[in-house]
């Protein structure tokens, strides 16, 4: 059907071409006498031309023949014979033949190659959208994938971190049961078991307020401060906190005593610093030192927590503000848990327009976390010039 639609079309085209021919030449011939050959072949060019342009090379052809008809017969004397006359007139009649055919063929492979051309863009485009389709699919089979995976290891992540500590209170409610009367358990052993039940108590409690937490923060849910917060309170909250896990570690807390109030809810922060502090704890070694130092650094104030722990690869990077990112096993036995400690952290204070970033560690350290927050300039000037009172 489509090979008969071209043919039709192109011997509308030559018909046209040859009624274009024919009535050129009805228009010329009331100017003959004052046309010379020269200018009768260049009109009857722009017909080939045009014919060849519009309605390919086969149109031009046909044109270009009855050209050379019609210049012979209409405008070559002898007139109305296929006679020519003079020597100038046969050349002028060679010259016409020639440049009508060429003129005609060139033109003709000029629209061929145009349309050409215009099927290999629709044919480029059409293989760019379908490797675009094949690329989108595979690169939604690959986030399928890497989804899958993740929901895989997070469960796996979960249910360790939520069975490790039942079993533990499971296992201690068991044994403070089998002997309800206290007979043959000693005072401190029911004592530890009890303090197995709290820890591991507060671990899951713990470990939920921090999804949860997270999730909060990823919805906007960010509580501004009512009143600027204290330096020295948030850190003095966060190391009380977390005494019990530092067991033996040495912990050292260097504060100027000029240091502004900050612009921050003092609650949320102290968590993110408990975090840092807890994660430099599970990492370092059971006599380690932490050492916690706060300053003045232009419009902020800088909390760094260091520790003399096993170090951050250097593959993490910023990687390690992540969620479900860990550094490895902890040294405290405690392991690595979610990953979901730092990230915590990180969006906490973000939402207190503060930030948290790995510095370098200091002498004697290998690891340092630089926590920053926006001084309150205002309350702090107000403060120390009695005359704004």
């Amino acid at each position: 059907m489509l090979e008969r639609i071209r043919t039709i079309n192109g011997w509308i085209g030559i018909a046209i071409s040859v009624m274009s021919v024919a009535a050129f030449t009805l228009i010329l011939l009331p100017f003959r006498p004052s046309l010379n050959s020269t200018e009768v072949a260049l009109g009857l060019l722009l017909v080939v031309l045009a014919a060849s342009t519009f309605f390919g090379s086969r149109a031009g052809l046909a044109a270009s023949v009855f050209c050379i008809l019609s210049f012979n017969f209409f405008f070559l004397p002898p007139y109305y014979t296929f006679n020519i006359a003079g020597t100038e007139n046969w050349v002028a009649f060679g010259a016409f033949l020639i440049t009508a055919l060429v003129s005609g063929q060139l033109s003709g492979y000029a629209l061929r190659q145009a349309h050409e051309s215009e099927q290999r863009r629709l044919e480029i485009e059409r293989l760019y959208k379908e490797l675009s389709e094949a690329f989108e699919q595979a690169s939604e089979a690959e986030a399928l994938r890497r989804s899958e995976k993740l929901k895989s290891s997070l469960l796996d992540a979960v249910t360790h971190d939520l069975r490790t500590p039942l079993t533990s209170i499971k296992a201690a409610v068991t044994t403070l049961l089998d002997d309800p009367d206290d007979r043959e358990m000693k005072e401190e052993d029911r004592a530890e078991l009890l303090e197995i039940v709290n820890e591991e108590t507060d671990r899951l409690n713990d470990f939920i307020e921090k999804i949860v937490g997270i999730a909060r923060l990823e919805a906007g849910e960010a509580v501004r401060p009512e009143k600027p917060g204290s330096v020295d309170e948030i850190i003095r909250n966060a190391v009380d906190r977390a005494s019990r896990l530092l067991g033996q570690r040495r912990v050292e807390v260097v504060i100027p005593a000029d240091l502004p109030p900050v612009a921050v809810n003092s609650i949320p922060v102290s968590e993110a610093v408990f975090t840092v502090i807890d994660n430099a704890a599970k990492f370092s070694g059971p006599s380690a030192l932490i050492r916690i130092t706060a300053a003045r650094t232009g419009d902020d104030v800088t909390i760094d927590v260091e520790d003399q722990g096993q170090g951050l690869p250097a593959e993490l990077g910023d990687r390690i503000f992540e969620k479900f990112v860990r550094a490895g096993s902890g040294a405290d036995g405690r392991g690595s848990g979610l990953g979901l400690g730092l990230a915590f952290a990180r969006g906490i204070l973000e939402a207190q327009h503060g930030s948290i970033r790995i510095g370098v560690p200091r002498e004697g350290f290998t690891t340092r976390f630089i926590i920053t927050i926006p001084a309150a300039p205002q309350i702090a000037d107000t403060a120390s010039n009695p005359e704004n009172l």
